[in-house]
This record gives structure tokens, sequence and C-alpha cells, in this order.
């Protein structure tokens, strides 16, 4: 059993701990708060963005196929998979189950005789894959705690200039799923080309703030817009602009999921700890009377031996 001084400096040791793991619970749950309130702020933008487009390259009709954004390849040679990951750990399965996914991915897209040209955001993908021999044709880190929409742009342009040079023929993006701060749901969407873009359920809906069924039950008239100029010019700067917010918005998804999952992680660390620390306080007491009783017994051999 151990001493008393050794289990009273093992609980020192897990106060400190347990103050630490609180103060970054605290600090999580208010980067929580104002990355739930950009989320919440970007959906319905980004989805009005998603179904203007979809609207427009439908309405353009043949004219559609004359732009690049739009156009499925075949057969695809390539396929571009950007992970997105945080800067930091200390989150529980955050960053692991994406890289694990993109892992997935890299082996289904490699037995299809396809080549995966890999991109990331946050150091702990781009570390994780560099590790695993991945050559990566675009890290971006520093930003996972606050994306700005300049990030966004900067990944979204990159993503274009290398889909329109045929370094890939489609591209994936891996990211986590804000749903809420227990829960994050690792989400996979074509993110290029537009026309074979993969658009969540959320995005459905008629934007009114109905939702599906009720949207489906209720009786709509076709509104055919006039387009002025061109729908394939509108559609030229559209399509970027739908590829930058959906970039934009899974980066802001998954700060939201990372902060979620770091103070769901950190409140489960101060909880053990709390265990811990009980279950040492106990071993000390039990190692204190034991000296105790040691003691009593040799006062009394002692005082017998006088007798």
């Amino acid at each position: 059993m151990a001493s008393q001084r050794e289990v009273r400096n093992r609980i020192a040791s897990f106060k400190n701990i347990q103050k630490i793991t609180r103060a970054m619970e605290a600090v999580s749950a208010a980067r929580l708060r104002r990355a739930e309130q950009r989320v919440t702020a970007l959906r319905p933008y980004a989805s009005a963005l998603r179904r203007m487009t979809r609207q427009a390259a439908r309405d353009a009709g043949a004219v559609a196929a004359r732009v690049p954004l739009l156009t499925v390849r075949e057969p695809e040679e390539s396929v571009g998979i950007l992970l997105v990951t945080a800067d930091r750990g200390l989150a529980g399965a955050f960053n692991s189950q994406i890289i694990r996914a993109g892992v997935q991915l890299g082996a289904e897209v490699e037995g299809n005789r396809q080549s995966p040209v890999w991109f990331a955001t946050g150091r702990r993908g781009v570390s994780s894959l560099t590790f695993r021999g991945r050559q990566l044709a675009g890290a971006y880190t520093g930003f996972t705690d606050r994306p700005a929409y300049a990030d966004a742009r900067r990944i979204a342009s990159d993503l274009v200039t290398a889909y329109l040079d045929g370094a890939v023929d489609r591209v994936e993006i891996i990211y986590n799923g804000y749903v809420s701060p227990l829960t994050q749901r690792v989400t996979r969407e074509t993110l290029l080309p537009v026309a074979a873009a993969t658009i969540r359920a959320e995005d459905e809906g008629d934007g009114s703030g109905e939702s599906g069924a009720a949207a489906r039950d209720t009786p709509r008239r076709r509104v055919f817009p006039e387009y002025e100029p061109d729908p394939d010019k509108i559609l030229r700067v559209l399509l970027p602009a739908y590829v930058e917010i959906s970039v934009y918005r899974a980066l802001l998804e998954s700060t939201a999921s990372e902060h979620g999952a770091r103070m769901t992680a950190m409140r489960n660390a101060s909880e053990n700890a709390g265990e811990l620390i009980e279950n040492l306080a106990l071993e000390m007491n039990r190692a204190r009377q034991a000296e105790i009783t040691q003691e009593i017994l040799e006062v009394v051999a002692g005082a017998g031996s006088l007798v």
C-alpha cells in the first residue's frame, strides 16, 4: 500500500489537472456559443445560394454544358479529397474520425484505379497525412479556431484551379457536421463538379421556413425567372461563389463541432479526475487508519512487555 505522502501528492496532481480541464471546458463553451451563432447565420444564406445555383443551371439547359465547373468528366482518373480537421487536439475523436474516413475514402479511390489528391485543413490532418506518407497538394493551417471567409476563398480557389487544370476530376470534402455539443456527424460531400455535387437534406426546402414534408404538401406554382445577362454568364459568377460558400460552411460546421467535442471531452476528463480524487482520498484514509492501528499495536505490545 502506498504511503500517505505518495497518495497526497497524487491527489494534488489530479486536482491541478482538474483545474486545467475545467478551465478548458469553460473556454470551449464560450467559443462554442459564438461558433453556433455563425453557423446559424450562414446556413440560410448557403442554402439560398445553392438553390439559386441549381435553378440557374437547370434553366440554362444545354448552355450549362459549356460551363467547365458543371461538366462531369468520364472516366475519372484522379479524385481530390479535402479533410477538414483542427489545429489542436484534446477533442476526443473529433480529428481521428475525419482522418479515418479520409483514409477509407482514399483506399476506395485507389481500389477503383484512381489517384487520390490530398488536401487538408488543420495541423492535425496535415501532420497525420504526412506521417502516413501522403503527399499534400494543399495544406491550410492556423485558422481553425475562427475561420474567415478569406480562408474559404483561398481553399476554394486552389480546388477550382486544380479541377480546371485537370489535376483532379472530382473533389470530395469530409468534415464534422455540427448537430449538438454532444453529437458531431462525419459528413462527406461531393464539391466538384457542381453538377454532381451532393446537397444536405436540410438544403432541399423551398427557403420559406417550412419543413420538407410541409413544403411537399403545400401546392406551389412554378416561377420562371428571366435572366439578365444570359444564364451561362450568371453561372460563371455563381459557381465559384457556390464552391466558396460550401467550403466556408464546412469550416464553420467543423469549428462548432470542434468546440463542442472539446467541451464534452474536458467535462468527461474533469469528472474522471474527480472520481480518481475520491478513490485516492479513500486510499489515503485506509493508509492512515493502517498506520494508526500499527502504532496502537506497537504501544500495546510495548506496555505488555513491561508487565
